[in-house]
């Protein structure tokens, strides 16, 4: 079953419209088989309504009322998720941002709130469910925000509609016999957290985030079903509807067709494109690696030839060297003999014993 209600909020001379969808009874049945359907279903009609509205000629007035933020509340029974809260986040995150929430946390203790977190978030990441993603920034302020808000993921919230006077204060919480817990106290429940982030601080990228990747998926997928099924059935019968184009222009149907066969035209030239950039960053490398083989062989023949001039000077200095010892030794030898012959004469003058 699902209820939706509008609320006006003003503030600060700011009117803001909220439209409010509720699942009362979710997952109260004996079989919760399915029960997620129509809460699907709600989410594809919003999309469906939106894009007929872009579909039109006249797009000048396109309400928009897709569901941008689904909070899925967690019971506080400290024991982690039931194969029904996984299942039904499994279902739902690729449609719409979920936000987990822990509903009643003022049953719980403090510490027991802490640690029913950690395994939430536990199970949610091994159940690999996605979550919304809180953007970060440059802004130091705002990513501390940011960082604040994913520590204390899932919020854990407590509702009332009973004012109660706390210390001459008019508050909104519930009474019990030990005090009162305080709907707007941060140090009893992260409902002020979840009320900022919702309405101040990341309402904007809740949207862009629903535009962007949740709305651009269902419209992809819805062109593709009808761009495939349905002009090639009504081509195989030969029933191509002319009766839809209308008197202010083509027909929602022409007109798919049309963005389609642009978009084939579109990745077919970017594909040719890259094709061409790619072959001529092969052919530039392919050319670098040749010029760089022959400067490498270039080099090798020099190298090769001023080795060989090398070698043959060594070999003429060794040629020379070895002329010029035997010169030199013929000498010696020549001037020893000399020698030995003076010193004999001398000895022989000495004796006279020359004749």
């Amino acid at each position: 079953m699902v209820e939706q209600s509008k609320v006006l909020i003003k503030e600060g001379g700011v009117q803001l419209l909220l439209t409010i969808v509720d699942t009362p009874g979710f997952g109260d049945a004996v079989d919760n088989s399915n029960c997620w359907q129509p809460i699907i279903d709600h989410i594809d009609s919003k999309f469906e309504d939106y894009l007929n509205s872009e579909s039109r000629v006249n797009r000048r007035q396109m309400p928009d009322s897709r569901i941008h933020c689904c909070l899925y509340f967690i019971a506080p029974s400290g024991h982690g998720l039931k194969p029904l809260d996984i299942e039904f986040m499994k279902r739902l995150h690729e449609k719409v941002n979920v936000i987990p929430l822990i509903a009643k946390a003022d049953t719980l203790t403090p510490e027991e709130c802490q640690q029913f977190k950690k395994q939430i978030m536990r199970e949610i990441q091994e159940h690999k469910i996605k979550i919304y993603e809180f953007p970060e920034t440059d802004d130091e302020e705002e990513n501390r925000l940011v960082k604040k808000i994913k520590d204390k993921l899932p919020l854990a919230v407590v509702g009332s509609n009973t004012i109660i006077e706390v210390n001459s204060k008019r508050v909104r919480g519930r009474q019990y016999p030990w005090g009162v817990a305080e709907v707007e106290n941060s140090d009893h429940c992260d409902f002020t957290i979840l009320r900022d982030m919702l309405i101040r601080t990341h309402m904007q990228d809740l949207k862009d985030v629903t535009n962007n990747v949740h709305y651009e998926n269902y419209r992809s997928r819805k062109l593709a079903a009808v761009t495939y099924n349905g002009v090639d059935n009504n081509k195989a019968k030969g029933q191509l509807s002319t009766n839809m184009d209308t008197v202010e222009g083509m027909s929602p149907l022409a007109q798919m067709e049309e963005e389609r066969r642009e978009h084939v035209t579109k990745m077919k030239k970017m594909e040719m494109e890259m094709e061409q950039v790619f072959e001529m960053k092969v052919k530039e490398k392919v050319q670098k690696l040749k010029d760089s083989e022959a400067e490498l062989q270039r080099r090798h023949e020099q190298m090769k030839k001023n080795l060989e001039a090398q070698h043959k000077e060594l070999e003429e200095k060794r040629r020379v060297f070895e002329e010029e010892r035997s010169n030199w030794e013929v000498q010696q030898r020549m001037e020893q003999q000399k020698m030995e012959a003076s010193r004999t004469l001398e000895k022989n003058k000495k004796k006279g014993k020359i004749f």
